[in-house]
């Protein structure tokens, strides 16, 4: 099941009804089974506050994941973005601020899949996973 909550933001999604079973279908073309993911959409400075809490890290970011599930057991996780790194990055990436929000959730979906952005060969892989999604997104007539 995938649910989209507001922390303390409202939040413009285009296609929710759409995006929902299709997040769940990025988990079994990867092969993962899903419980649950809640996608909570924030401001830069809730989300920085996650960021200090619990990875004892000072700076901005649009996506944190975290998953709380067992090993081997369905996917449950919470995925927390902000909505002014989407805005910020989708300027300064010259796309839209709906396209970047898609790249950043299918982003964290693909995470919570094993796929990791740390060296430059993991985000190229990375990239090539989100592009592939968003294309195939656009393709179902978003």
């Amino acid at each position: 099941m995938v649910s989209f909550h507001s922390a303390d933001r409202t939040l413009t999604l285009k296609g929710r009804t759409k995006l929902k079973p299709f997040i769940e279908g990025i988990f079994k073309r990867e092969g993962k089974r899903l419980s649950l993911i809640n996608y909570v959409f924030c401001s830069d400075d809730y989300l920085l506050q996650i960021n200090r809490d619990f990875l004892q890290h000072d700076y901005y970011t649009d996506i944190i994941t975290f998953s709380l599930s067992a090993p081997r057991a369905p996917i449950e996780a919470e995925v927390y973005i902000s909505i002014d790194r989407v805005k910020d990055n989708a300027q300064t990436q010259d796309t839209t601020y709906q396209e970047e929000l898609l790249r950043v959730i299918f982003h964290g979906a693909l995470h919570l899949c094993g796929y990791k952005d740390k060296t430059g060969n993991q985000s190229k892989i990375m990239r090539e996973k989100e592009d592939q999604y968003l294309k195939l997104f656009k393709k179902q007539g978003q």
